[in-house]
């Protein structure tokens, strides 16, 4: 096929005029069977590279994609066009999915985006033998070696399907970003020659600011007074999946639309924001990284981070959403010194230490164990036993059987750790050239250009240190008092409702790492600080009338602690008496339980609470409405069991209210 016939097909398929040389290129060796490469910025237009192969071919085209977000939004864009498209995804119902598998099979499907996981299923693995299959495709490759060594492992298990396809049949890889280290770790998983078609990731149109701080207090109050001033609409990143609850509430309190957006928000949720974004219903989107790869809106007139990222890689993904029309947008990432210690966190725990390697071969070489009764062994969290099942699994140390048990292999080889200490101190790296993006007094363009491989020669003059002007941050009296005042107003909540039961979802005073809450729960707790302080009482009282309002109850309860004597007893005592709520002390443990925060995972947090409360008087519980009294709350593991317990005896309602909830740690 010459570009000419080619672009003919582009006009009447695509609706678009021609290829750019470098897209001509990458299909013409798609075309021929070649295993590619594609590196170019974020906007380029990677996406038909494959997707024009695709309809060329005459089989199916199967895409690795690692966001469900992302899977949607180009499933809709080829269904517009007319290409048959269907993604499997786990939102999907396994009905859904099966009969979109056997579709594939009979050739009614051009293009399927699957996740890396899908790899891991036995439908899907015999499926891809009946497939008349002609183009495999790893989107977002980098993935393979940003994610693939930790977050999500089945990255790095994508070569198991490559090695059953024929000779000849062409693989593509395409990135926005690929330092070399990334450039390996693609090459391999993609296997044999591969040809790297490299363009400029240069983004002229970027107005790039870094702004320095000392305290969340200073990003909050710098965004509550400019981000209506800024144009458009855009994207605000935050660290955990709590910081885009607060900014959120914050930016509500102040009347400035926004929107939360993070992976524990479930599908229907998700894709009314990712719409809403489309739309310019809001003025941003506060997300995780959740939104990183997942929307393609050329309009996005600005990104900021409040959180600095683990690495420049993320970064220019990240920043990449913005100005794909070619208009200018306003790049902004605030950094605080403290900033640091989340990323340093999530490297030390996306790579599991020697220890609980240990625990794990120690676990399967006594018996066959699957994922769940792992997690009940070692007390590791799901994410953790993942990615060390993975590692054992490549060192030929355990195998995953057909049951999806997990066994020992005989006189199997030690662990080699010498990969591990090299990825951390990779990542380690990766986050000391971030705080170098900081630093630097040169064009931050050019910096991430450099860091990742691009060595064309551009004028580079859209930053805060080549001529733009510096952002400040000041705090003044008057927006130090709106943000006390929304501390005061803000209550995060608590969502318990289960199947079952008659609990309800509850509320929190405050975030147990926000402003001083959690030091007072400390103190009393743990330093012999004496009963609850009453600021804590005044502040529970106002989170109870902004939940519940002038609601009544027949009765108050609270649960039994595990070691902190009677401190929630005489907390729960003092709530009642201002309510003029009737209180009783009958609810106590029939077992001893252990502290929830000794467990990493939440079957353990279910486990140790099961069955452990009782009630000395069930009758005076039966018909009642309960509001139910805790210090802390984490997994909600224990309001649960009280929840289901109360049920039983009778209780009507049982609305939970503790003094803080915890801030957690989500990346996504």
């Amino acid at each position: 096929m010459t570009r000419q016939e080619a672009e003919i097909i582009l006009q009447t398929t695509f609706k678009l005029p021609k290829f750019y040389d470098k897209q001509w290129e990458t299909i013409e060796s798609i075309l021929k069977g070649d295993r590619v490469l594609l590196i170019e910025k974020t906007g380029f237009g990677k996406s038909l590279c494959f997707q024009f192969p695709a309809t060329v071919f005459q089989g199916t085209t199967v895409i690795f994609s690692p966001l469900i977000a992302l899977m949607r939004d180009q499933v809709k864009k080829l269904a517009a066009l007319g290409i048959t498209a269907r993604c499997i995804n786990s939102e999907q119902t396994p009905e859904e999915n099966s009969q979109i598998i056997s579709d594939a099979k009979l050739g009614k499907i051009k293009i399927l985006y699957i996740a890396p996981e899908r790899q891991e299923n036995n439908e899907w693995i015999e499926a891809t033998r009946q497939m008349n299959l002609k183009l495999v495709v790893v989107d977002e490759a980098h993935c393979i070696s940003v994610w693939g060594h930790d977050f999500r492992p089945a990255f790095r298990r994508i070569i198991n399907l490559v090695k059953l396809l024929p000779k000849g049949l062409p693989i593509l890889a395409t990135t926005a970003t690929a330092t070399k280290r990334v450039e390996q770790d693609i090459a391999q998983q993609i296997a044999g020659d591969i040809r790297v078609l490299r363009g400029n990731l240069i983004r002229d149109n970027f107005k790039m600011f870094v702004a320095k701080v000392t305290s969340e207090d200073e990003k909050m109050i710098w965004l509550g007074k400019n981000l209506d001033k800024l144009p458009g609409s855009g994207i605000l990143y935050a660290g955990t999946r709590v910081d885009t609850e607060i900014y959120s509430k914050w930016f509500e309190h102040l009347k400035i639309s926004s929107i939360g957006y993070n992976a524990g928000l479930d599908a229907e949720s998700r894709i009314a924001i990712e719409n809403g974004l489309m739309s310019n219903q809001w003025k941003c989107i506060i997300s995780t990284n959740a939104l990183g790869m997942g929307i393609d809106k050329p309009d996005i007139r600005f990104i900021i981070h409040t959180q600095i990222p683990q690495s420049p890689i993320h970064y220019y993904q990240e920043i990449g959403r913005a100005g794909r029309d070619g208009q200018p947008s306003y790049i902004i990432l605030f950094y605080n010194p403290e900033d640091r210690k989340l990323p340093e966190a999530f490297i030390e725990g996306g790579r599991p230490s020697l220890k609980k390697y240990e625990k794990v071969i120690h676990a399967i070489r006594n018996e066959m164990l699957g994922e769940r009764d792992l997690m009940k062994r070692t007390n590791l969290k799901q994410n953790q036993i993942r990615v060390i099942k993975a590692d054992l699994i490549e060192q030929g140390i355990i195998r995953q059987l057909a049951n999806k048990k997990f066994e020992y292999i005989l006189h199997a080889p030690s662990l080699n750790t010498k990969t591990f200490e090299e990825l951390r101190n990779s990542k380690t790296k990766e986050l000391d050239s971030m705080i170098e993006y900081v630093e630097t007094t040169n064009s931050r363009i050019k910096f991430l250009c450099d860091y990742l491989g691009d060595e064309s020669k551009h004028t580079f003059n859209n930053c805060d240190n080549t001529g733009e002007k510096k952002i400040t941050v000041s705090v003044t009296p008057e927006w130090k008092e709106k943000l006390q005042n929304f501390r005061e107003k803000y209550f995060p909540e608590l969502v318990v409702e289960s199947r079952g039961s008659n609990i309800v979802n509850g509320v929190a005073s405050s975030y147990y790492g926000v402003s001083n809450v959690g030091v007072a729960i400390h103190r009393s707790k743990y330093e012999s600080g004496g009963d609850f302080p009453d600021f804590l009482l005044k502040l529970v009282l106002k989170a109870f009338r902004k939940k519940f309002g002038q609601e009544i109850f027949d009765l108050v309860l609270y649960v039994p602690p595990t070691s902190s004597g009677d401190l929630v007893k005489n907390f729960s005592t003092k709530v009642a008496q201002v309510l003029k709520f009737p209180i009783s002390h009958n609810l106590h443990k029939q077992r001893q339980t252990s502290e929830q925060k000794v467990f990493e995972n939440n079957y353990l947090k279910a486990d140790n609470v099961k069955d452990a409360f009782t009630c000395k008087i069930p009758d005076e519980i039966k018909g009642k409405s309960v509001l139910l009294i805790d210090d802390i709350f984490d997994s909600g593991a224990t309001l649960k069991e009280v929840g289901r317990l109360l049920t039983t005896f009778g209780a009507s309602k049982i609305a939970p209210i503790v003094i803080a909830r915890t801030v957690g740690g989500d990346l996504v």
